[in-house]
C-alpha cells in the first residue's frame, strides 16, 4: 500500500492538471465569443446606423475585405460580404487598390482622410475613418465637378491624369474622342517628351497628328493633370470658348499685342492679385524680364519669340512671387491677341535663389582667404623692414615717429585681414572650455567704454550655465562687433542686454535654412532698442561688405565676420528685428558635453626685451622675396647663419651637400610646385633632427594634419615682426 500510495498522488496531479486546462481553455472560448459577440454587435450598430445612408457606404477589415455595405452600396455595386473594397470599386477608379493604401496609410495616422477623384461618372470624394476596433469606414459620394471632368458643369476639356512614373492613371471622355482609344503612357500620347506646360505641342490620335495647347497643374500625390486646350490658331480666343476658361485650374490672361489685359479668368486673377484688372499694362503687373516686356509680345505676335516660356516677378505689394509665363498668339474674330499661361514658380525661384546665394558666398570665401594670404605676404615685408629700419633709429630721431605710425597701420591692416579670414573660416581659432559669466565679466568693462554715455548695457544670465568650447579671444570679437552694431542703431540712446540661457532641443530646430540637432545648448542673446532692419535688409545682414551705414562708417564685415566665427566654432547666429522696436542677435552653442580636467596654467615666460643671439645655420624657403629679404636679414642681424631658397626644390638642391650642417628649416606653407610640408617631409629622412618652423599667411587648420606627421615643428602665422620671428627660432633651437 506503501508503495502505491506515490502512484496515487501523481494520478491525482495529473487529473488536477487536466481539470485546470480544461477550464482555462473553457474560459477562453466564453471570452473568445463573448468578444466575438461585442464584435458582432459593434458591427451591426455601424450597419444600422449606415443601412440608411444615400451615398454607398462600407465596413471593412484592415486587409480590404467587406464586412457590411449599406443598401446604396449594394445597389449601386451589388457588392456581398467577404468580398475586397478593391475589387467592388474595380470598375468606378482606373487604379483602386493604390488609391485605397493611400488613404488608408494616412487614415492610420490621422485617425481619418478623404480624396477627391476623377471618375467617368464624374467627381467622386472617397473618404475612411479608422475605428478602434482595427476596422476602417469608407464612404463614397458624388462631389461637385470643378470642371476637371466630364459632367455638365465644367467645360468638359480633354483631361489626363498622370502618375509619378509617366503612366496615364486616367482619361477623361474628352481625351479618349480626342485620342481616339485609351493609352497607357505619355509617350503614346505626344511626340516629344516632356512636355512643356504653356506650349503648343502636337497629340497623336486616330485622325493623325494634331496640335494641342498643353496646361499642366500638380493634382497631389505625385500626379500631374494635363489639360490639352485648342491652339490659339484655331479659334480659342471666341468669346464663347473663352468663357468656358473662366473654371479652368490654369491661370490664363489674354493681351493685346500692345500688352494690354483684355480678359483673364479666375485663377488668373487668384495669382497675380487685385492688380489684375482689364486695360491695365503687362509692364505694370509683372517685371523681371531683362529688357522691354512689350518687346516679347511683338516677337511672339510676329512669331519670332525664340523663347516662349520665361520667369518673371510679380508685382505684388504684399509679398514677392514668381511667375512661369509662356505665351501664344492667337486669332480672335480676325483680332490679334496673346494668350499668357501663368504658373506659381516662387518655391522654385526661391531655391535656385538660395544655391546663387551658397555659391556667391562660397566664392567670396575663396576669394577672401586668397586675398588675406596674400596681403599677409606684403604686411609681413612692410612692418618687418619697419622694424629694421626701426633698430636705427632712436626716439629722438625725427623720422621715428614716422616709421611707428607705419608699424601701427601695419597692424591696423593685419586685424582686417584677420576678419576677411574669419568670414571665410580660414583662420586659427584657439578653442578652450569657457564660462560665459566668467567671459562676460572680464569683457563688460570694455563694452562699457564701446557703448557711451547715452548706452545702458544690461547683464543677464542664467543661473545654470554649462561650459562651452570656443575661441575666448574670437568670442570677444563677436560680441564687440555685436554691441557696437547695437549702439550705432540707438543714436538717441537706449538699452542693450546680454543675456545667457540654457535650452534643450528635444527634436531639431529648422529655421533660416539651417537644421540644429537636437540637444543640450547654450544660448546667447544681444537685444537692443534701436530703429530695427526692414525685412528686405535682413537677409543680408551676414553677406560681406554689406552695410546700411554711410560711407566711411562701416567696412560690412563685421555681421559677416561674426558669422564666420560662429560657424566655425560649431555654433549657429540667428537676428530676429522689427522696424522701430529692435533687433536680437541669437548666438546657440552646443554645450562642452565632457569637459576636460583643466590642465594647470603654463607659466608665462619672461618678457624679453630683446631677442637673445644665437647661433646656427638656418635654411630659409619663402617665394616671396621681399619676405625672404626681411627674415634673412632679421636672422643674420641675430647672429645666424642663412641660407636661402626660393623654392622646395632648390631647398632640396641645397640639402644633397651631405657636408652642410643645418640646425633650423623656416619655410612657407604654401609654394609654387612642393608646399612646405611636403618637401620638409622629404629633407627629414636623410636629416631627422632637423627643427622647423613653418610660416603661412593661411590659417594654421591648413596644415595641422600634416603638421602632426612632423616632429619637432612649430606654426608661425604672417604677419610676423622681427621679434616675433627672432623668439620663435630661438625657442625652438635651444
Amino acid at each position: 500500500m506503501g508503495a502505491l500510495a506515490p502512484e496515487r498522488l501523481i494520478q491525482l496531479g495529473l487529473l488536477a492538471a487536466a481539470l485546470t486546462f480544461f477550464g482555462l481553455g473553457l474560459t477562453f472560448l466564453l471570452s473568445a465569443r463573448r468578444s466575438q459577440a461585442m464584435k458582432d454587435a459593434a458591427l451591426s450598430n455601424i450597419g444600422a446606423f449606415i443601412e440608411k445612408d444615400a451615398s454607398p457606404s462600407f465596413v471593412c477589415t484592415a486587409d480590404g475585405e467587406v464586412l457590411r455595405a449599406n443598401a446604396a452600396a449594394r445597389q449601386a455595386y451589388a457588392t456581398r460580404r467577404g468580398e475586397t473594397l478593391a475589387g467592388t470599386l474595380r470598375n468606378t477608379f482606373a487604379n483602386p487598390g493604390g488609391i485605397l493604401f493611400r488613404l488608408k496609410g494616412q487614415a492610420s495616422v490621422e485617425g481619418a482622410a478623404r480624396e477627391d477623384i476623377v471618375t467617368r461618372r464624374g467627381h467622386m470624394r472617397l473618404a475612411v475613418h479608422h475605428m478602434d476596433d482595427d476596422t476602417l469606414l469608407w464612404r463614397l459620394e458624388a462631389a461637385p465637378d470643378t470642371g476637371q471632368g466630364r459632367g455638365a458643369d465644367g467645360p468638359g476639356l480633354p483631361m489626363l491624369m498622370v502618375g509619378r512614373t509617366g503612366a496615364i492613371l486616367y482619361m477623361n471622355e474628352s481625351a479618349r474622342k480626342l485620342i481616339g482609344s485609351r493609352v497607357k503612357t505619355l509617350e503614346s500620347v505626344f511626340d516629344r517628351v516632356p512636355v512643356t506646360s504653356g506650349a503648343v505641342s502636337p497629340v497623336s490620335t486616330n485622325d493623325g497628328s494634331v496640335d494641342v495647347l498643353v496646361t499642366q497643374i500638380d493634382a497631389g500625390a505625385g500626379r500631374q493633370a494635363y489639360y490639352l486646350l485648342p491652339p490659339p490658331e484655331n479659334g480659342v480666343g471666341t468669346t464663347g470658348s473663352w468663357a468656358s476658361f473662366e473654371d479652368l485650374p490654369v491661370p490664363l490672361v489674354r493681351f493685346s499685342p500692345d500688352g494690354e489685359v483684355r480678359s483673364f479668368n479666375r485663377s488668373a486673377a487668384d495669382l497675380i492679385g487685385p492688380a489684375l484688372a482689364a486695360g491695365e499694362h503687362i509692364s505694370d503687373l509683372m517685371a523681371g524680364l531683362g529688357r522691354p516686356i512689350t518687346d516679347w509680345l511683338e516677337e511672339t505676335v510676329s512669331d519670332r519669340a525664340v523663347q516662349q516660356s520665361e520667369f518673371l516677378r510679380l508685382s505684388r505689394a504684399d509679398k514677392e512671387m514668381f511667375v512661369q509665363v509662356a505665351l501664344n498668339r492667337m486669332q480672335d474674330d480676325g483680332e490679334v491677341s496673346v494668350i499668357a499661361v501663368l504658373a506659381d514658380a516662387t518655391e522654385l525661384k526661391t531655391l535656385e535663389a538660395q544655391f546663387v546665394q551658397s555659391q556667391k558666398m562660397q566664392a567670396i570665401g575663396q576669394l577672401a582667404g586668397g586675398v588675406a594670404h596674400d596681403f599677409n605676404n606684403l604686411l609681413t615685408a612692410i612692418s618687418g623692414h619697419c622694424d629694421l629700419l626701426l633698430l636705427r633709429h632712436d626716439q629722438g630721431d625725427p623720422d621715428y615717429s614716422d616709421l611707428v605710425q607705419i608699424n601701427q597701420n601695419a597692424n591696423r591692416a593685419a586685424a582686417l585681414v584677420g576678419q576677411l579670414l574669419a568670414f571665410s573660416r580660414k583662420q586659427t581659432l584657439r578653442p578652450e572650455e569657457l564660462d560665459l559669466r566668467d567671459t562676460m565679466s572680464d569683457l563688460t568693462h570694455l563694452l562699457n567704454r564701446l557703448v557711451g554715455e547715452k548706452v545702458t548695457l544690461t547683464l543677464s544670465h542664467d543661473p545654470i550655465l554649462k561650459p562651452i568650447r570656443a575661441d575666448k579671444r574670437q568670442l570677444e570679437q563677436v560680441l564687440m562687433n555685436l554691441v557696437v552694431n547695437a549702439r550705432d542703431a540707438m543714436p538717441e540712446g537706449g538699452e542693450i542686454q546680454i543675456q545667457t540661457e540654457s535650452m534643450t532641443l528635444t527634436e531639431p530646430l529648422e529655421r533660416d535654412r539651417v537644421n540644429v540637432p537636437a540637444g543640450e545648448y547654450i544660448c546667447l542673446r544681444v537685444v537692443d532698442q534701436g530703429v530695427g532692419i526692414s525685412p528686405d535688409k535682413l537677409q543680408k545682414v551676414f553677406e560681406p561688405f554689406y552695410t546700411t551705414k554711410k560711407t566711411g562708417e562701416g567696412t560690412g564685415l563685421g555681421l559677416s565676420t561674426a558669422y564666420g566665427i560662429v560657424k566655425q566654432t560649431g555654433g549657429f547666429i540667428f537676428v530676429d528685428s522689427t522696424l522701430g522696436q529692435g533687433t536680437c542677435f541669437s548666438i546657440i552653442f552646443p554645450v562642452l558635453e565632457a569637459p576636460a580636467a583643466k590642465a594647470p596654467a603654463p607659466k608665462a615666460p619672461a618678457k624679453l626685451a630683446e631677442p637673445k643671439h644665437g647661433d646656427g645655420v638656418i635654411l630659409l624657403v619663402e617665394d616671396e622675396a621681399p619676405v625672404r629679404a626681411f627674415a634673412s636679414r632679421a636672422l643674420r642681424l641675430r647672429g645666424y647663419t642663412v641660407l636661402e631658397a626660393d623654392s622646395a626644390e632648390a631647398a632640396l638642391k641645397t640639402l644633397e651637400d651631405a657636408t652642410l650642417n643645418v640646425d633650423l628649416f623656416v619655410t612657407d606653407v604654401v609654394m609654387p610646385g612642393k608646399d612646405g610640408p611636403s618637401w620638409v617631409r622629404e629633407a627629414l629622412q636623410d636629416r631627422p633632427d632637423v627643427r622647423v618652423v613653418f610660416v603661412s599667411g593661411y590659417a594654421e587648420d591648413r596644415l595641422s594634419d600634416q603638421q602632426r606627421e612632423i616632429p619637432n615643428s612649430v606654426f608661425l602665422p604672417k604677419p610676423f615682426s622681427l621679434n616675433d620671428l627672432a623668439e620663435t627660432v630661438h625657442q625652438q633651437l635651444h
